[in-house]
């Protein structure tokens, strides 16, 4: 990674150090070195299935869940190597958290949606400190003035972009270090998503947020440092502006510019 994409002072919330990922016999990341700065946006840009998603999931072990996932290298949550065999996974995803490309709320009221986790995680000593949390966490994701009288309602009857935010209000609510979002607009329309992408900015004064996305528009838009995948490979990361005006490399440039993906 070329020095000049690291701002003084910051640090790395998490670090991936020569990571490999294989599906079974197939190689899907290849030696990716990338830092994950405190307090800012990550955008992953790339062609489909060139990893960034399956990087991203490698950030709180989701392809744990895969069969045949075989992984190497080094991740990092600030001084934990979370792939060390004494870390709780419960406890990682609690730290960080994830909002996924279709919104995906339990069955369950708008109120239990937001408190399952803390419920689960003891965060709360009584009922007044879980309403604390639950209104805390529907306000932190732009949505408590829109549910407040309806919090005893399903989550599933608001629309697609009310229910991403209270999948975001629930990975709030355990008040995670690191948010990972995987495509988070990918299904919303363009009013949502717009609402969405404030809430992003909004959300990076608080939380470290890494995302996926297929928009350049919207990486542009939200982040403050850009990481360009193909085939597996971290091909360019640096400051969004640079990565978008100044590529260093020609796939960059190529995949910025139309020629591919």
């Amino acid at each position: 990674m070329n020095s000049s994409s690291i701002p003084s002072g910051a640090v790395p919330k998490m670090t991936a150090r020569k990571l490999n990922l294989f599906y079974g016999e197939k190689q899907a990341l290849f030696d990716v070195d990338l830092d994950i700065f405190a307090n800012s946006v990550t955008a992953l840009i790339g062609p489909s299935g060139c990893g960034k998603s399956t990087f991203l999931r490698c950030l709180n072990r989701m392809n744990d869940t895969i069969a045949g996932v075989k992984i190497d290298g080094k991740v990092k949550l600030e001084t934990t190597d979370i792939y060390d065999r004494m870390v709780d996974v419960v406890q990682l995803r609690a730290r960080v958290g994830m909002v996924f490309q279709k919104p995906n709320p339990f069955p369950k009221t708008i109120y239990e949606n937001v408190a399952y986790g803390p419920r689960i995680h003891g965060l709360a000593d009584s009922r007044a400190e879980l309403d604390d949390i639950v209104e805390r966490s529907l306000k932190r994701a732009g949505l408590f003035e829109e549910v407040k009288n309806r919090l005893q309602e399903g989550g599933t009857g608001l629309s697609g972009g009310q229910q991403q935010r209270l999948c975001i209000a629930r990975a709030i609510a355990v008040d995670p270090e690191v948010i990972l979002m995987d495509e988070p607009c990918s299904a919303l329309d363009p009013i949502a998503t717009a609402r969405i992408e404030e809430l992003i900015d909004e959300l990076r004064e608080n939380y470290t947020i890494a995302i996926v996305t297929h928009s350049m528009q919207q990486a542009a838009r939200v982040s403050q440092r850009t990481a360009f995948f193909h085939l597996g490979q971290l091909v360019e990361y640096g400051d969004t502006e640079q990565v978008f005006t100044n590529p260093r490399e020609t796939r960059t440039q190529d995949y910025i510019t139309g020629r591919f993906g």
